[in-house]
């Protein structure tokens, strides 16, 4: 087949640091054989030219909702990395094709709903045809699946064995999440507004995890004192999703952490004496959001005034000032998190973009066969050390508080 990668969406903000990022990569001696497609040729050509992208890279056309076109497409290449969002609106059709026709595909997904749907539909028609279909390879939710991943690879290394409690604390974030990501959001809310079934897939942490339960996991929708990093915590917002992932990891992997395993994700807040006004603020305004975005007017609110524009975001000086720490814990075990650009954009590019080209040189087929994946269950530490040579993030890990297993879930 004439390519190895084909980035589908390269017209959209996040698409073109995605090119971008391949064109780096590609420069640097990468060896890749990549095209860019979308639905306007004008557009992916100006992209093309803006970026120095040399002509020798192909630009292909094809729309989200043309099924013949996306067919032709995926048989041209190894693996598709798609960026347009949200998915459970303009993603069926070319993960779809995918999955029958056996290429590979990775996403920026964020959609529990669409997730769950896809899992259903397509984890034979990929395990019959070969293709690894791999969801949440951005910011949602590679920092946190993968972060789980090293924790409990460590504590195995240095204790012998695993915890059957982690916490995940997002300390620091710089930049914040893409306008992909609320737009993705807002979309999900939309749908569970419609139908009962999505909002509880939503609340359920083990939506993603079809004929398997757990045990009851600890409230996030709480402000809570963490005695163990004394400070102040309260609801983060991507928890929903990421929670989901990190259960599907443990699951696809044959529950190494243990069936009875619990995962927690909060955000915090400030140190304890000046956090708890913080971080009962924060549960208030978190809630009040989900509230009033079950609203339509406030909905048309956000995409009229709020949401970025099509091809619209921050500053490459924004991106690059951008950060981010997140902290696991687990029996005064530690591992951290780091990463050197704004999460929703920098730093996303490059993650996906790494995961599209571990999956594709580094993911042993008889690991990883056909069938949906989460990152950390389809690459795991392949993908770890791509990240920290090529991607900006760090992991490290130690032995640092006594008491946080007491405090777990209380």
């Amino acid at each position: 087949m004439p390519y190895d990668l084909i980035l589908f969406g390269a017209t959209g903000f996040t698409g073109k640091l995605v090119a971008q990022t391949l064109q780096g990569l590609v420069a640097a001696g990468e060896p890749l054989r990549w095209a860019m497609a979308g639905r306007d040729l004008v557009k992916l050509q100006e992209v093309r030219q803006s970026l120095g992208v040399p002509d020798t890279v192909p630009l292909l056309l094809a729309d989200a909702f043309d099924e013949p076109a996306l067919r032709v497409l995926v048989q041209q290449t190894r693996i598709v990395i798609s960026t347009v969002g949200p998915y459970q609106r303009y993603g069926d059709a070319l993960v779809n094709a995918c999955a029958k026709l056996g290429t590979d595909y990775v996403d920026l997904c964020g959609e529990p709903n669409w997730m769950a749907q896809k899992i259903q539909q397509l984890s034979e028609p990929a395990k019959k045809s070969g293709a690894r279909i791999v969801f949440s390879c951005g910011f949602d939710s590679v920092p946190f699946d993968l972060g789980v991943v090293f924790l409990q690879t460590e504590v195995r290394r240095h204790v012998g064995h695993v915890l059957s409690h982690v916490q995940g604390l997002m300390r620091v974030m710089k930049g914040g999440v893409s306008g992909g990501t609320i737009a993705s959001a807002v979309a999900t809310i939309e749908e569970s507004v419609a139908d009962p079934r999505v909002a509880a897939a939503m609340r359920d942490p083990f939506a993603l995890t079809p004929g398997f339960r757990g045990p009851l996991q600890p409230d996030g929708d709480s402000a809570k004192y963490l005695d163990s990093v004394a400070q102040w915590s309260g609801p983060f917002v991507m928890a929903p999703i990421n929670t989901k992932n990190v259960h599907r990891t443990n699951a696809l992997l044959g529950h190494p952490w243990g069936a009875d395993f619990q995962y927690e994700e909060r955000m915090l807040t400030g140190a304890a004496d000046m956090g708890r006004k913080r971080a009962l603020k924060m549960v208030r305004g978190a809630l009040w959001q989900q509230r009033a975005l079950a609203w339509a007017p406030a909905r048309w609110m956000l995409r009229k005034w709020i949401l970025p524009k099509p091809g619209e975001g921050p500053s490459a000086a924004a991106r690059e000032s951008g950060h981010y720490e997140i902290w696991f814990l687990g029996q005064g075990l530690r591992a951290t998190v780091k990463g050197d650009r704004d999460p929703g954009y920098g730093s996303t590019a490059k993650m996906i973009a790494q995961s599209a080209l571990c999956l594709l040189n580094e993911a042993d087929r008889s690991v990883t066969a056909g069938g949906v994946w989460t990152p950390g269950a389809a690459m795991g530490l392949l993908l770890l050390e791509r990240l920290r040579r090529n991607a900006g993030l760090s992991f490290s890990f130690d032995a640092v508080w006594a008491n946080s297993e007491q405090e777990f879930g209380q």
